[in-house]
């Protein structure tokens, strides 16, 4: 069994929090396991733009990534953070990407020819990631959460959507959406536990969170 290939994706005025506590989780994960072929393989930040290696996340910091959606590779897990969506959201390509690794057809043509190369098992969201995978056509009339203060959103704009107020983090037909924020961290374990149960624990006493 491989160890477990974890994608992040990351676009401009991406949470900082929201990409990046589920990376430490996930980057803990491969150090500890470390020869482990339950394991972890580590976090892929993968950019929303096919040219373009430099996104600038909230605050102005300037991340650079390893691949972008034109050279990414397989995942086992696909996590897309929320952060200001609304103009990732108008982006074809993107949206267009995203329902390609989930299998999902989309209705929106793309100028750029994204095509993946197998089906992601699972698909994630933090906080306003939500409302990307649901104007990609990942989310329909699924169960799902995101930040306290978009929930009225979210359900004005995706009526089909049941969105939950208080779970910290929501699993329908292998589609996980979290809460706000630091929720992701608590999701991101979660994901690490469906591999390895112990590894998740050790994960987070290593990163002293008792969340």
């Amino acid at each position: 069994m491989a160890a477990t290939r974890y994608g992040i994706l990351v676009y401009d005025d991406v949470e900082v929090l929201d990409a990046f506590g589920p990376f430490e989780v996930f980057s803990v994960a491969a150090r500890l396991s470390a020869g482990s072929p339950r394991g972890s393989a580590g976090a892929v930040l993968v950019s929303a733009y096919p040219d373009r290696s430099i996104v600038t996340a909230r605050g102005g910091l300037r991340v650079c990534t390893d691949v972008s959606i034109a050279t990414a590779p397989e995942f086992d897990v696909l996590l897309v953070p929320g952060g200001v969506t609304k103009v990732a959201e108008t982006d074809p390509d993107l949206r267009a990407w995203i329902a390609a690794r989930s299998s999902t057809p989309v209705a929106a043509r793309s100028s750029t020819p994204v095509v993946a190369r197998s089906t992601t098992p699972i698909i994630a969201s933090v906080c306003t990631g939500a409302f990307l995978l649901a104007v990609a056509g990942v989310l329909t009339d699924h169960r799902v959460t995101t930040h306290w203060d978009d929930l009225a959103e979210l359900a004005r704009r995706f009526p089909e959507l049941t969105v939950l107020d208080g779970p910290r983090w929501v699993h329908d037909r292998g589609i996980y959406t979290s809460a706000g924020i630091s929720a992701g961290i608590d999701l991101a374990l979660h994901l690490v536990s469906l591999v390895d149960d112990d590894l998740a624990l050790r994960v987070a006493r290593q990163m002293d969170y008792r969340g």
